[in-house]
């Protein structure tokens, strides 16, 4: 029988404490040379501050951290690189303005100060690139780049310095289904050569297709450890949530009913005044869910806010019902039964510092029966919250307290209940499930379906494929700001539409415009 190798890194009984939260409590995590150990557990669980304290970003209140062996305090994210540790953020840390190289001599001290050698720098990142199979220019500029593309240069940042443990976090939120098998042949590659790499991510299936073993928390303690040979996604998610739960929405036909959001040519440009949305023209119909594909930045934010009335069209048209909305203000689309769950729900969906019964008025706050006469009804407000509060199983201590303190799978079913209590005839929902645990994110499907057999028309823009293709009757994608293609629920594979999100328009996928 082979004996398991030794932890090459052990987190032993780390404690962390904030006010009135135990964030982590007594946890011991051992990852080994050559593997990939995934963490998983629900928003809350305690993920995030444990690899924060591997990472020298928070410190310990008890516990301690071991690196072969022998004890380490990683008091900094520098102690924590010069100890052989990276992390790949969800959000890259890259200068768009410089190059591949550029962005890796960032922070390194150099030799020859204060003149940086870059010449090193790129023959060693080609060196390395060729070495882990990244496929990246060391003199291309960051902003030419691909998302995927950026996230070797993040990857090669983190080997540059020399890092053989690797923290990953959601690593494949905004990859096509290519980048994904690309960035997965770089992980095994890293683990053959004796890498340890920590794999954090809400896709079950992601996790046991490319880990090794799997570590569960709930509520800032392990619940389990295990090998993913002997794991299933049913197991998973009973460990994460404490109960069994349905993995899977029931999507079944149904007839449709007359369009109800009609994009006409529309165009739009972006924050630096460049063109975001070029000729976009699509219907959705009365009880039909339309999801819109594409990797992160290719006009899907502008879209929506251009719908939404948060930023001007320049071109072309939107009209619910036949009603022409292009140029009305928000609170006449709203009259229209526009619905619209942002993106950014702290941004432009939510007030953080307003309460709970505050943030669920928002749109209603000056109509009857919340007010009358500029004076409101505190028993209708009260009354109002806790109705959608029940509705939507809203976790919160009570009304009054700060949305701030709520779990951000919490503070978004606040406003997917807001918007639909409406009952609205269009609803826009971007990203709704971003962020959010498996238990909130099946609860947000769950919901959306049930919307559209009362008829809404909806238009679903996510960058999780998964989502789009389990909720949507058609799906557009979406490149460059171009609808370049809609495809029938039917044929929407994987490849296709990864294929299409890269800007490839495949001649064998029966695609329509």
């Amino acid at each position: 029988m082979t004996t398991p190798a030794p932890d090459h890194v052990e987190m032993r009984n780390i404690t962390k404490r904030f006010p009135g939260v135990l964030a982590n409590d007594r946890v011991t995590l051992g990852v080994r040379r050559g593997e990939v150990h995934a963490l998983l557990g629900e928003n809350g669980a305690g993920k995030s501050t444990l690899m924060k304290i591997l990472y020298g970003m928070q410190q310990p209140d008890e516990g301690e951290i071991r690196l072969n062996g022998s004890p380490i305090r990683i008091t900094s994210p520098a102690a924590a690189i010069k100890a052989g540790i990276g992390m790949i953020h969800q959000h890259f840390m890259l200068v768009p303005s410089l190059t591949v190289a550029e962005n890796v001599a960032l922070g390194l001290r150099s030799t020859n100060a204060p003149f940086v050698n870059l010449a090193t720098i790129v023959k060693k990142s080609r060196e390395l690139a060729d070495t882990y199979g990244l496929k990246i220019d060391p003199n291309a500029y960051v902003w030419q780049l691909s998302v995927g593309e950026q996230q070797r240069v993040e990857i090669l940042k983190a080997l540059y310095r020399d890092a053989h443990v690797l923290i990953l976090d959601e690593p494949t939120a905004v990859l096509t289904p290519q980048e994904v098998t690309e960035l997965f042949k770089t992980l095994r590659h890293m683990t053959d050569i004796g890498h340890a790499l920590i794999f954090i991510s809400h896709k079950l299936h992601e996790v046991l297709s490319i880990s090794e073993r799997v570590t569960v928390l709930r509520d800032g303690r392990v619940v389990g450890s295990q090998s993913t040979t002997s794991a299933t996604r049913s197991s998973l998610v009973q460990m994460m949530v404490g109960r069994e739960i349905a993995l899977s929405v029931d999507h079944q036909p149904l007839p449709l009913g007359d369009v109800r959001l009609s994009l006409k040519g529309l165009t739009a440009l972006s924050d630096r005044g460049t063109p975001a949305l070029r000729n976009v023209t699509l219907d959705v119909r009365a009880g039909e869910i339309v999801g819109l594909a594409g990797v992160s930045g290719n006009g899907q934010r502008e879209l929506a806010e251009v719908i939404a009335g948060l930023r001007r069209a320049t071109g072309g048209s939107v009209s619910v019902d036949g009603t022409d909305i292009t140029y009305q203000a928000v609170g006449a689309r709203i009259q229209a039964g526009l619905s619209y769950i942002p993106e950014e729900r702290m941004r432009d969906g939510a007030i953080k510092e307003f309460s709970v019964s505050e943030n669920a008025i928002l749109q209603t706050h000056n109509a009857a029966p919340i007010a009358r006469f500029g004076i409101f009804n505190f028993g209708s407000v009260r009354q109002q919250t806790q109705t959608l509060i029940n509705d939507f199983n809203v976790k919160t201590p009570n009304q009054r307290v700060a949305l701030r303190n709520l779990s951000g799978g919490n503070i978004q079913k606040l406003i997917l209940a807001r918007e639909l209590s409406r009952q609205p005839r269009v609803l826009i929902a971007a990203q709704p499930t971003r962020g959010v645990d498996i238990g909130a994110t099946l609860y947000i499907h769950r919901v959306l379906l049930e919307q559209r057999k009362q008829g809404t028309a909806t238009l679903l823009i996510s960058e999780d494929l998964d989502e789009i293709r389990a909720l949507s009757d058609r799906i557009a994608v979406i490149y460059e700001g171009e609808i370049l293609g809609i495809m029938d629920r039917a044929v929407a594979t994987p490849e296709a539409l990864g294929l299409l999100m890269a800007g490839i328009r495949p001649e064998a996928a029966s695609v329509h415009s």
